[in-house]
């Protein structure tokens, strides 16, 4: 098998990734400004950034495809231009170390949030067609990756070989990083959120992720995108699966988009001139939740065969984990922190991946 190269395989989806790719036979390189916990020994790991040009090459050495996830992932940085700097240029650097290398194919990981239009069209899903102009993104992380899939066609153009995919909602154990979707579930979880903005998530098991990525590479036409959707769900319905796979209370009243703004706005201000850390909402957020729409991820069914399981499993798994993380963060008893998962919630909401 050919060696890998996977940018950013420290994080959520990179971990994943790796794992899926190690099972196939495949040699593999993570290049991450982090450091390792629990990688196999027979992973090639590389400590630096992408933004180093020589270390790019470096890693880039005898490489046939480079799965570049390396980025900043979530909605708030202290210094706002470090998102165009890490998801914009980084990604430039990437796809420029890859063609002075005559590295194979590249296969370059964007966002959903990025499709989503200013004023989303309810009665059609969101497919691969779309792509709304960059004045139109919901702030400076969906303006950097928008920039990043730019460059990514752009390096199409001048004749390289690059795919894109664009994951919705990834859902599972053991994201360290927090990013976003698992974040919302902890706050939820640890009932810090009384209310909520009902809106529409494409929720997806990660593992289907990292599979969806393999076989973009595998299979994916040069310049194409492909969405790696999985289940559509309301986050009402979702805070009752939650509520059932947690035993622990959901909030029951939406809040308006104006309210859920202002609030946002406020905890981003706190972020910014007190705390110094990331806040639970952000407006860049709440613009993403308000546009939010149906996904339609036929196109990769059709053309690479992608198969997403039902949520359910994916979301007992990181329910379980983030109480876990709670009871062992707080060194409470677990009669005082969100239970986890008990047999009722097992038999009712069960694990349905193919092996």
């Amino acid at each position: 098998m050919s060696a890998t190269l996977v940018t950013g395989g420290c994080g959520f989806i990179g971990r994943y990734l790796v794992s899926a790719l190690r099972a196939c036979g495949h040699h593999v390189r993570v290049l991450d400004l982090a450091c390792p916990s629990d990688l196999p020994p027979d992973i090639e790991f590389l400590h630096g950034s992408i933004l180093d040009g020589a270390r790019l090459r470096q890693a880039m050495d005898g490489i046939g495809c480079v799965f570049h996830l390396a980025g900043a992932a979530h909605f708030w940085m202290p210094r706002r231009e470090d998102f165009g700097v890490i998801n914009g240029r980084g990604t430039q650097a990437v796809l420029q170390a890859a063609a002075d290398m005559k590295v194979g194919r590249v296969v370059h990981c964007s966002t959903e949030a990025i499709l989503l239009p200013k004023h989303s069209i309810r009665r059609r899903p969101i497919d691969e067609n779309v792509l709304p102009p960059l004045r139109d993104m919901a702030g400076p992380y969906t303006r950097s990756k928008h920039e990043a899939e730019q460059a990514a066609l752009e390096a199409v153009r001048n004749g390289q070989d690059v795919v894109i995919v664009s994951p919705a909602v990834p859902i599972g154990a053991d994201d360290r990083n927090m990013t976003p979707p698992t974040a919302m579930l902890s706050l939820f979880l640890a009932g810090r959120l009384p209310f909520f903005l009902d809106c529409e998530l494409n929720l997806v098991d990660v593992r289907d992720v990292a599979t969806g990525i393999i076989l973009a590479a595998e299979r994916g036409r040069t310049g194409e995108r492909y969405v790696l959707g999985g289940e559509n769900i309301r986050l009402r319905a979702l805070l009752h699966l939650l509520e059932d796979a947690s035993g622990h209370r959901m909030p029951r009243h939406s809040i308006p988009r104006p309210v859920a703004f202002m609030t946002a706005a406020l905890a981003e201000w706190l972020a910014d001139h007190v705390t110094g850390r990331r806040p639970p909402a952000t407006r860049e957020g709440v613009r993403v939740a308000c546009r939010s729409a149906l996904l339609d991820c036929c196109k990769a069914r059709l053309e690479l065969g992608y198969a997403p399981v039902p949520i359910r499993g994916a979301l007992l798994e990181a329910v379980d984990w983030l109480c876990t993380m709670m009871r062992v963060h707080d060194h409470a008893p677990a009669t005082d922190r969100p239970r986890g998962i008990g047999p009722s919630a097992r038999n009712r909401i069960t694990d349905q991946r193919s092996s």
